[in-house]
């Protein structure tokens, strides 16, 4: 390593968030970035331990400790190359990753861990600003023809790594842009559209093709695809919400988490939307129902439109602060999390059950909630819920239901092309990636159920492999 005491005398410096008063009256995103003289500090900062925790960590298996000796010698086009080893596309992990690699980091018991994410981020930007991302195109053809279904991170890391690979990749979205949840699904403040166009402007040089507005399993079928391609790659992405079917949910003002988020994506895509149709909270009292990464991003874009008040309740337990003894490092440690969102103003509550939603005149008014304790089973060790009696009712005008997906959407393309499914209802996959029919594949969340955007992009590198694999055995 080129300092390897940094760790002992340079401090864990972030680049933090905008101001709060100035971020919540836009879409732009809200993080900041430091000077390269402080982010080469940063990368210094990095042990070159003997065992890599934040390699093992991380899905992609980035290699932390080499890039980051590279950039904090100031040799840029080495660490990026040594980057883009094993992540396709570090300007959306350098952005929306929780970070796995810095929870393992050995530095992270001291809670002072290597600022990875940033300095990620921080390195692909220079990059690109430095023309150092231009495109390559395969010099050779293979002559065999890929479909990949849906254009989310999965689609896009299957894409490229095949398309690199010689072989012809052509893109099918359903949307009328492509990038799926990435574009779609995940805030403008959190990941401003213009990286994913930037990229694809790169993919599109390589000779990726890419087809909007097409819904596949209706405007081309199953049967079609099978017979114009050479194999077919799944990544449709997890698209069945978890739905709360208690009394009163089909009053006015009760929708899922994507509605809003993908709306309002559109809306800074400069789209219209019909009035009848538009879903805002501006002036409401906004109740989010789940309290993961959806239900904070639904909070802040609730405050952005101008929302009353923002409360988001969870069923679980409250986690611990800071520490929790059921994860110990390098493990991800499930304690809690306070978000930009959240840092902007919003109730958070734990362990209450929706019990019904109530409402007049066929519009919502409020949801009575339960509280709930949690006890673990002596016997089989697992935890068990009970409500306590205690009820009561919050005023709302729209719930977000923000519980997460249950799996793939099987109407249409799935059950046309009579793949199995595991117990969960995700396309079950062999070793390879491989479903229970010939030449179909499939990756990211529609193979293993709702996850991260490294573990989408993780899994789609593990198919291209395998469909090349498959590819040249035919």
């Amino acid at each position: 390593m080129g300092n390897p005491k940094a760790f002992m005398t340079i401090g864990r410096k972030e680049a933090g968030y905008r101001p709060i008063h100035e971020r919540i009256t836009d879409f732009s995103e809200v993080e900041q970035t430091l000077n390269l003289e402080d982010r080469k500090l940063q990368a210094s900062r990095c042990m070159d331990c003997g065992v890599p925790f934040c390699h093992w960590a991380c899905p992609l298996g980035n290699k932390n400790p080499e890039w980051q000796d590279l950039m904090y010698k100031g040799k840029w086009r080495e660490a990026v190359a040594k980057l883009q080893q094993t992540s396709n596309f570090p300007e959306f992990t350098g952005r929306v990753c929780p970070a796995l690699c810095e929870k393992s980091c050995v530095l992270a018991q001291t809670g002072e861990a290597v600022t990875c994410r940033e300095n990620e981020a921080a390195l692909i930007e220079y990059a690109f600003n430095q023309g150092m991302i231009v495109p390559r195109p395969p010099k050779n053809r293979s002559g065999k023809k890929v479909a990949v279904i849906g254009s989310g991170p999965s689609g896009l890391a299957t894409a490229d790594l095949l398309n690199k690979m010689g072989h012809s990749v052509t893109v099918y979205e359903k949307d009328n842009a492509i990038g799926g949840l990435l574009r779609f699904g995940i805030p403008d403040f959190k990941l401003n559209k213009k990286v994913i166009e930037r990229r694809l402007d790169v993919l599109r040089a390589e000779g990726i093709e890419f087809v909007t507005n097409t819904h596949i399993g209706t405007d081309i079928t199953g049967k079609e695809l099978l017979k114009n391609f050479d194999a077919v790659c799944l990544t449709m992405g997890s698209g069945e919400p978890r739905d709360l079917p208690i009394e009163g949910r089909d009053l006015k003002g009760v929708y899922f988490a994507l509605q809003l988020l993908q709306q309002q994506n559109h809306v800074n895509a400069g789209e219209e939307i019909p009035a009848d149709q538009r879903i805002t909270a501006k002036g409401k009292k906004v109740l989010v129902i789940g309290g993961g990464d959806t239900g904070s991003d639904c909070v802040g874009t609730a405050t952005r439109q101008g929302a009353a008040s923002v409360t988001q309740i969870e069923i679980m337990p409250k986690p611990p602060i800071g520490f929790n003894p059921a994860t110990p490092w390098p493990n991800y440690p499930m304690i809690l999390k306070t978000s930009s969102s959240h840092e902007e103003g919003c109730d958070r509550y734990w362990c209450l059950a929706s019990k019904r939603f109530i409402g007049k005149d066929g519009k919502l008014t409020g949801v009575e909630v339960a509280e709930v304790e949690w006890s673990k089973d002596p016997q089989t060790g697992k935890m068990g819920m009970k409500e306590t009696g205690k009820t009561h009712i919050i005023e709302a005008d729209l719930v977000l239901l923000a519980m997460g997906f249950v799996h793939p959407v099987h109407t249409g393309l799935l059950d046309e092309l009579q793949v199995n499914y595991d117990q969960r209802g995700n396309v079950a996959v062999d070793g390879n990636q491989m479903s229970s029919v010939d030449k179909v594949f499939a990756a990211g969340d529609t193979a293993s159920g709702a996850s991260l955007v490294v573990r989408a992009i993780a899994s789609g590198r593990k198919a291209a492999t395998a469909i090349d694999a498959y590819l040249k055995q035919k």
